[in-house]
């Protein structure tokens, strides 16, 4: 039930409001109110949060985190699992300091972490780089690294962590399956920008992180310089902004980027994001350094503009300044600067809260004081966070929001009232404060009224309000409790094995909670065979009975205040031995034992007899009871054996003569007790259990100890036939006794000459029972029976039963105990706690003897739990588990404002307000019941629950007096019921008919053609009034025009507005011969026709006047101007030239002389510009002075040259029968006449002979060649510049010579089949021709390696391909190579003659 007041959007933003703490109190600061967010979300239980930080791999990650109070449980976690202190993590807590330290960092380490204290959780990053990015992104060779960037260190990544989570579960609920679902986010920022610094000509990043998972559309977010300034209009070369979504984390990342920084980039920044229902932002600062040496100093610094935090100066926020120079330093001071240097605001006033106090008519000034060029999006602005506060009328000064106190210290709570007599009431969680005693003071001084709570509790901790007349004002109070602090600390101790360890401390309050520790692991109470804990008012005590190596260790206590170390050392024993092996004379065939007694009992021995170890028989027994080893053997020889015992670190060897010795006394138990029978020995749980049994006899008597262990042994599972049944015999007790003969351990038996010593080492329940003592020796022997009870604090009660919830009250019941401990229960200790809290408080003091209990004293409305302790003689058992939460709901108070709003003949309307106390238990709806007057009976006026504060109440009998009674119902029952003032009688009221029409409807009502039009008009009349609607005198008809009535109100609608619909309306009510009028005016608006016959009037020199007629319909509303536009007839692109011009003439000037320009005319209105507009046809030539082009002259140059040939021709070796071509290449200008020669002979004519020439490329085809054209080819070339040619010899051989040896003459001539194919076709080479004429390197040097590899030469001319293919088919394929060679060399007309030749 916080206060909350009005604040600034920044307030609202960053607001906070005071979480509960575990231990009932709550975070804030000490005596200053706690602010509360609109969403009543709880502060953070941190004052200092983790960061996100980067490291480098290998090194190691510190986590730090601070919280309000000390003591507070807090709790690490990395993707939703708990961390526990490991190699890897190290966890650390010293008062309120908490840290986390991952060491020797690797990748696998990156991620998210979070810190858990009460109900507050904190997420931040960890990121892990490589050292050498790391270092190198740290190298800048204008700025010095700082200390926070040196490479390898640790250093903040520019985003910090966001509270993600308040009023997480508690940690008994959560989990990791608890990170599935989002959480409850205050804000949007899951990381905002942080401060910055950077040097004149640095960059720096600004970046803004937003969750994602919960938006339906990304967020909007700007970012502005100072109040106003909107960078994304400033966007360029020095300034940008980037965005980017990961869909992996669903995150987006926004960020500014500012590069060369100047100056005047110095100053405060602001991020804005927004979403459809949410909006956050965050302000940061960038700090601009002078990075300038001794010996650049420069002038113009001096009068350049800065913007230095502090100055007071306000400065520009573009960048359009960046590196301007201000020389009105050097200028005459004059009265105008003095006047504008008053205007100007401090930098740190905020122009909200100066808008928010001043009136709507300073609004412009103000926004020119502070630079605000958005006057539209200031106003939505104000608009959206203004709130008009109502003046109180009681009081002059209210409760602050929320007060804060330590516990036992007192309290103000101080209101300043505006009437010094009026009445006060003080409520605390809704219930009124009475004087009881010196707990609450009430004093009374003028205006003031201050209320004074006295040696504030945790009781204390609640919701407080003012009340004066109608008028209230609330607080909130809370109480913090002190830390408990360590008064007197540990001790370090050094102990043996063996010995009883006790630690001791002192706190500074009695009762209260520690914890122990060891090596940082804390001690739980499942460990009580171990240790104990011992409280004894304010000192704790940790006991070890028993030390072993194991215990060593440094141990702590730990306290909400602090904690304190000590450490154990355990040493081993030095083994030394009591007494030695002596010689012993017994008699024939008695029994001889050997003893030796050694420091430590638990050390193991050896017997050896002659140097060889004695293995335990019948007749030889060897025993070990605590410090004493012996060995007995039955019917001793006469001779006397060697006999030596071995332990560890001692060995022991002397001879034993054995002699003859008579019997002597018969053994005996000594028991201090009269008779027999010795009382009952009790023992509680836990203690150590010693039956010391003093015992007698010569020779010295074996001890047996047995206990009698009980059996139950059940009965056959069914009867044999016949047989009697007998209830009795079903079950009979079997007593069996279990011997007890262990030295050592945690039952065991220690035998001495003259006593027996049996020890239980913190006795359990299954110790309990009788146990049987028996001596014997030769002479005889003696037995007693000693009866143990085991005792200790009850079984924990099953968890408690709530019912009867009331307002503040309920009712507890539980069961006793399954086990009373052996001790009769004493009574009982009831318990509560809040739901959301980890504190129990104790109800009672005295013990309850009932098994129920009314527990009163509670707050309504929040959820507690109840838990119940059994006390025995022994001790208070184990908590019970808490019962189900529950919540003190009382009924709602009754309606207020009961009120008849109508009657008729058979019904009545009635209306009513909600109560004023709701209460927690909300507000299920409402009953409505009446009676006739001067009658008791009630009859429910409607079935159910009505959640409607008014109801129609239907059916009644006309004439009557009847009362009316209104009740609130919740899930605690009804409330108080209000009941009508006097009776209702049941009859029809005549009221005149009258229609109230609305304001907006009195004038001229304008709608824009296709829009809805929908007129609402209310009215009053009874009986219902008839409604008629006209147009100009006329009724309305036609289905476009639509007419609604109810009883209180008409509505004429229509769908979509035409022109036609405009005109004078008027609507009547009539009762009978009364009746009412009301007239309305509708003027539906369109977008006006085009101006009409524009011309042009005159042209001269850079000017054109136009002149145009109005347009013909205006659009049924005042023309508002028009629009006048150029085109160049180059371009055709449209210029505005005038805007809102109101005359039909205007004169364009500023024309460009040369060009051709058309003109048109747009009319304007209230609804638009026309959709045609008014356009010249002929284009208007502005001249410009003449001009004559002359044009240049060139001088002709001669391209002709003769004939070269840039490729000849090679020779080749062909195959008869097979097409072959012949290639080279050829230059000259003009073109050259190609002429081919065989042996002389001109082949021009010859038709097995085809000859091709394509961009200087030659080729000559010879179709089925046979040895006779073998020979020499020539090719010429000729034009007017002089003659060329080249030859090559062609070889044509028969198949039957294909393998066969060529002709020595002709290997000159023909290339070897592994000469590479360039070799053999130069214009193949990645040089020659083919690379001349536009062909790859890769395709030519592709060619050129097929043609050489083995494979494809070994294919080519093998005698078994050329037999098993035909002559047609190798003729086919060899075209068909041709043909693909041809085609990727580009001859297309020898390509398609030897595709045709294929086919």
């Amino acid at each position: 039930m916080g206060h909350q007041g009005a604040r600034s959007p920044q307030d609202s933003r960053d607001g906070y409001q005071g979480a509960r703490s575990p231990q009932g109190g709550r975070d804030g600061a000490p005596g200053s109110p706690v602010p509360q967010s609109p969403s009543g979300s709880s502060v953070s239980a941190f004052n200092k949060k983790p960061r996100s930080v980067e490291v480098t791999t290998g090194s190691a990650a510190v986590f730090e985190a601070e919280t309000e109070r000390a003591g507070v449980k807090v709790r690490w976690q990395r993707d939703g699992s708990d961390i526990g202190a490991s190699a890897k993590y190290g966890l650390a807590a010293e008062g309120k300091r908490h840290t986390l330290t991952v060491r020797d960092v690797c990748p696998a380490d990156q991620g998210s972490y979070a810190v858990i204290a009460g109900s507050s959780k904190v997420k931040f990053d960890l990121k892990v780089t490589e050292a050498e990015t790391v270092s190198h992104e740290k190298t800048e060779p204008a700025v010095a690294p700082t200390p926070e960037e040196a490479p390898g260190a640790p250093r903040e990544v520019p985003t910090p962590v966001t509270e993600w989570e308040e009023n997480v579960p508690s940690p008994e609920g959560s989990g990791p399956g608890s990170q599935g679902a989002p959480d409850d986010l205050i804000g949007l920022f899951l990381a905002r920008p942080q401060d910055g610094e950077v040097t004149v000509g640095g960059s720096i990043v600004f970046s803004a992180r937003v969750a994602g998972a919960s938006l339906l559309k990304p967020p909007v977010v700007k970012w502005f310089k100072g109040k106003w300034v909107d960078l994304s209009s400033k966007v360029g070369q020095h300034l940008q902004l980037h965005d980017s979504y990961d869909r992996a984390s669903k995150v987006y990342l926004f960020e500014l980027h500012i590069t060369d920084a100047q100056a005047t980039s110095a100053g405060g920044y602001r991020c804005e994001v927004s979403t459809k229902d949410k909006f956050d932002s965050c302000n940061f600062n960038l700090t601009v350094h002078e990075a300038m040496g001794s010996g650049d100093l420069d002038l113009r610094s001096a009068f350049r503009r800065t913007s230095l935090a502090g100055t007071g100066r306000r400065t520009s926020d573009s960048h359009e300044d960046v590196g301007t120079l201000d020389f009105s330093s050097l200028l005459k001071k004059r009265d105008s600067f003095r006047r504008d240097s008053k205007l100007e605001t401090p930098a740190e006033e905020d122009v909200w809260e100066i808008l928010r106090q001043a009136p709507p008519s300073e609004y412009e000034r103000i926004a020119f004081q502070h630079g605000v060029t958005d006057l539209r999006g200031m106003l939505r602005r104000l608009k959206g966070m203004k709130h008009d506060e109502k003046k109180s009328t009681a009081f002059q000064k209210k409760l602050e929001p929320a007060y804060q106190v330590n516990k036992g210290h007192k309290i103000r709570l101080t209101v300043e009232l505006a009437d010094p007599d009026a009445e006060v009431k003080w409520l605390k969680n809704g219930q009124e404060i009475q004087m009881s005693g010196s707990k609450y003071i009430f004093e009374s001084i003028g205006t003031k009224r201050t209320l004074i709570i006295s040696q504030c509790s945790l009781a204390d901790d609640a919701a407080y309000q003012c009340v004066v007349g109608g008028e209230k004002c609330g607080t909130e109070l809370f109480v913090k409790e002190p830390p408990v602090l360590i008064t007197r600390s540990l001790e370090d101790q050094l102990v043996m094995v063996g010995q009883r360890v006790e630690f001791e401390c002192e706190v500074s309050e009695e009762g209260a909670q520690v914890k122990w520790l060891k090596d940082g692991v804390e001690l739980t109470r499942e460990e009580t065979f171990k240790y104990r804990f011992k409280k004894d008012g304010q000192k704790h005590h940790l006991i070890i009975n028993e030390a072993t190596l194991e215990d060593a260790g440094h141990y702590a206590v730990r306290t909400s205040g602090g904690q304190a170390l000590a450490e154990l050392i355990v040493q081993e024993k030095k083994l030394e031995v009591y007494q030695s092996i002596a010689d012993l004379a017994v008699g024939a065939k008695d029994q001889a034992v050997f003893k030796c007694e050694v420091s430590d009992e638990n050390v193991r021995g050896v017997w050896l007899k002659n140097g060889k170890e004695l293995v335990p028989d019948s007749r030889i027994k060897v025993s070990h009871i605590g410090r004493i080893h012996s060995w007995g053997k039955a019917g001793c020889p006469v001779a006397g054996p060697f006999l030596s015992l071995s332990v560890p670190c001692f060995s022991s060897l002397s001879e034993v003569k054995i002699d003859f010795v008579p019997r002597q006394e018969p053994p005996k138990i000594h028991l201090d007790c009269p008779g027999r029978t010795p009382d009952t020995i009790v023992v509680v749980a836990g203690n150590k259990l010693r039956l010391d049994v003093p015992i007698s006899g010569d020779p010295a008597p074996s001890v047996v100890w047995q206990k009698t262990v009980t059996q139950e042994k059940k009965a056959p599972a069914g009867p044999s036939p016949g047989a009697p049944e007998d209830a009795g015999a079903e079950e009979e007790w079997v007593f069996d006794k279990k011997l007890l003969c262990e030295t050592e351990g945690r039952v065991r038996v220690e035998t001495t000459k003259d006593r027996s010593v049996f020890t239980v080492e913190g006795a359990e329940k299954e110790d309990e029972g009788v146990y049987t003592v028996t001596v014997k020796n030769p002479v005889g022997e003696d037995q007693v029976n000693l009866t143990v009870k085991v005792i200790d604090v009850p079984d924990a009660p099953a968890a408690p039963r709530i019912s009867n919830v009331g307002e503040d009250s309920c009712t507890v019941q539980w069961e006793p105990p399954a086990y009373d401990g052996g001790q009769p229960v004493l009574g009982y200790i009831l318990e509560r706690k809040k739901k959301k809290s980890y504190r129990w408080m104790r109800l009672n003091f005295d013990l309850l003897r009932e098994l129920s209990h009314e527990a009163r004293r509670m707050i309504e409305g929040v959820a507690y739990e109840m838990r119940v302790y059994a006390v025995n003689a022994v001790g208070m058992s184990r908590p019970s588990p808490a019962s189900q939460p529950f919540m003190p709901i009382a009924p709602p108070g009754e309606p207020t404002h009961l009120t008849v709003e109508d009657v008729s003949d058979t019904t009545v309307s009635l209306k009513w307000r909600p109560p004023e106390r709701v209460g927690a238990g909300g507000l299920d709806g409402y009953s409505v019941e009446y009676c006739q007057e001067g009658c008791s009976e009630w009859v429910t006026a409607l079935q159910g629950l009505t959640e409607r504060s008014s109801l129609l109440v239907k059916d009644l009998p006309t004439g009557a007096r009847l009362q009316f009674r209104v009740r609130a119902h919740n899930v605690a029952g009804p409330g108080a019921p209000v009941i009508t003032k006097e009776p209702v009688t049941v009859q029809e009221i005549l009221q005149r008919p009258r229609l109230q029409l609305p304001r907006h409807l009195r004038q001229n009502i304008q709608k824009k053609v296709g829009e809805p039009v929908n007129l609402l008009i209310p009215f009053q009349g009874k009986p219902r009034p008839r409604v008629t609607w006209t147009k100009e005198g006329q009724p309305l008809a036609g289905d476009e025009v639509s007419i609604r009535n109810s009883p209180t109100d008409t509505i004429l609608f229509i769908r979509a507005a035409r022109r036609t619909h405009s005109g004078t309306y008027q609507v009547t009510v009539r009762i009978e011969n009364m009746e009412d009028k009301a007239t309305l005016v509708l003027q539906i608006v369109d977008k006006p026709s085009p101006p009409q016959d524009i011309r042009i009037v005159e042209t001269w020199g850079f000017n054109v006047a136009l002149e145009w007629k109005p347009p013909q319909d205006d659009g049924n509303t005042e023309l508002w101007g028009y629009t006048v536009q150029k085109a160049d007839k180059k371009s055709m692109e449209w210029f505005t030239v005038l805007e809102h011009y109101r005359r039909t003439h205007c004169v364009v000037s500023e024309l460009i002389t040369g060009n051709g320009y058309y003109f048109r005319v747009f009319s304007h209105n209230m609804v638009g510009s026309s959709d045609k507009a008014a356009t010249t046809k002929e284009p208007v030539f502005i001249p410009r002075p003449g001009i004559t082009y002359e044009p240049p002259t060139y001088k002709a140059l001669d391209f002709s040259e003769a004939p070269s040939f840039t490729q000849p021709l090679a020779n080749r070796s062909i195959i008869a029968g097979y097409n072959a071509v012949l290639c080279c290449a050829v230059r000259g200008s003009p073109k050259p006449k190609i002429s081919w020669f065989k042996n002389g002979l001109d082949l021009g004519e010859d038709a097995r002979f085809r000859m091709f020439s394509k961009q200087g490329v030659l080729t000559l085809e010879i179709r089925k060649p046979c040895p006779y054209d073998g020979g020499v080819y020539v090719c010429r070339a000729t034009n007017l510049q002089g003659e060329a040619q080249c030859e090559c010899r062609l070889e044509v051989r028969g198949k039957e010579h294909v393998g066969q040896s060529r002709d020595p003459g002709l290997s000159s001539a023909v290339p070897a089949q592994t000469e590479p194919l360039a070799a053999r076709t130069p214009w193949l080479a990645p040089g020659g021709l083919g690379r001349h004429h536009g062909l790859s390197a890769s395709l030519l040097q592709s060619l050129s390696d097929q043609g050489g590899s083995p494979e494809v030469n070994r294919y080519r001319w093998m005698p078994e391909v050329q037999k098993g293919v035909g002559g047609a088919a190798l003729s086919a394929i060899a075209c068909v190579c041709v043909c693909v060679c041809v085609c990727l060399l580009g001859w297309g007309g020898l390509a398609s003659s030897c595709t045709r030749q294929v086919c």
